[in-house]
């Protein structure tokens, strides 16, 4: 499938300038929602995975289903003051500006493969604090799988050499 036909380009949103990849017309068909689920299936099924970890929001909606997907655990990583636990946080720049994000303490043990999935990669701020969380508790992490890459900001190179998986390029 084309799942590029599937996302909508949104201009100047949320700032003049960016182009945003809108994935709800994506979510919203059935077929491509489960398609795109199962062709990240596919291309990470040969990792031993025990998490599958996806930052807020977007990274809900395709790491929760691609862990149901793989028989593995879903780790949420929230935005600073959403998780109700003991947690750790790391702060990160954002394509467009600045955040921080947080994880449970307890949410993955020392030695677990964790593989991140998000709808983006884009300058690889969120990925890079993401890894940071999870190699904080002692957590490998197995490859970043996502919906859409933005070649153009070069967010894999500042990866460390961690293995990109995506369905779209732009």
């Amino acid at each position: 499938m084309d799942f590029k036909q599937h996302i909508r380009v949104i201009p100047d949103f949320p700032q003049p300038g960016i182009r945003f990849k809108d994935i709800t017309t994506l979510l919203k068909n059935g077929l491509a929602y489960k398609e795109a689920i199962d062709a990240l299936k596919e291309k990470v099924s040969r990792y031993e995975i025990d998490y599958v970890a996806g930052p807020e929001a977007r990274g809900f909606v395709i790491g929760a289903p691609l862990a149901y997907a793989l028989g593995v655990g879903f780790v949420p990583i929230r935005k600073s003051g959403k998780l109700p636990g003991d947690c750790i946080e790391a702060s990160y720049a954002l394509e467009y500006g600045k955040d921080k994000l947080a994880m449970h303490r307890d949410a993955i043990q020392p030695g677990s493969k964790v593989l991140i999935a998000d709808d983006l990669l884009a300058t690889g701020g969120t990925l890079s604090t993401t890894i940071d969380l999870i190699q904080q508790l002692g957590g490998e992490i197995v490859a970043g799988a996502f919906l859409i890459e933005l070649t153009y900001l070069n967010g894999r190179e500042k990866l460390g050499g961690l293995e990109v998986i995506s369905l779209v390029q732009y």
